[in-house]
């Protein structure tokens, strides 16, 4: 089967990635087969990841090894889950939402409305 279109070729490639999970008795780890949405927060992270360190202004040009783009991974890594500022925790930085998210007891309103 051909399509014509990259999204025709996407669904079909996952549709085709499902069945053959299904051939072989595997089982895959997210979502469900052809459903465009079920890796979006992954898809939306890896964005801000390319956007903000791969392409980004801080290190213009190529990187030089895979060890130095591994290293400045795990500190956007370490930044993105501590420090940086999430719309969706109300503009705070994750780690300062999951404290409050535990010291507040569960009978109590929660941070930014969350239940």
């Amino acid at each position: 089967m051909r399509c014509g279109s990259r999204v025709g070729r996407t669904r079909f490639t996952s549709i085709r990635y499902g069945e053959r999970l299904a051939e072989i008795g595997a089982t895959p780890s997210i979502g469900t087969v052809g459903d465009s949405d079920d890796n979006a927060l992954a898809e939306a992270v890896n964005g801000y990841y390319k956007t903000e360190l791969v392409h980004g202004p801080t290190h213009p040009g190529p990187w030089k090894t895979v060890e130095d783009l591994e290293l400045a991974t795990l500190g956007w890594v370490h930044w993105h889950n501590t420090e940086s500022l999430h719309g969706y925790l109300a503009d705070i930085p994750p780690i300062e939402f999951e404290n409050a998210f535990y010291a507040v007891p569960n009978d109590r309103e929660l941070p930014v409305g969350i239940k």
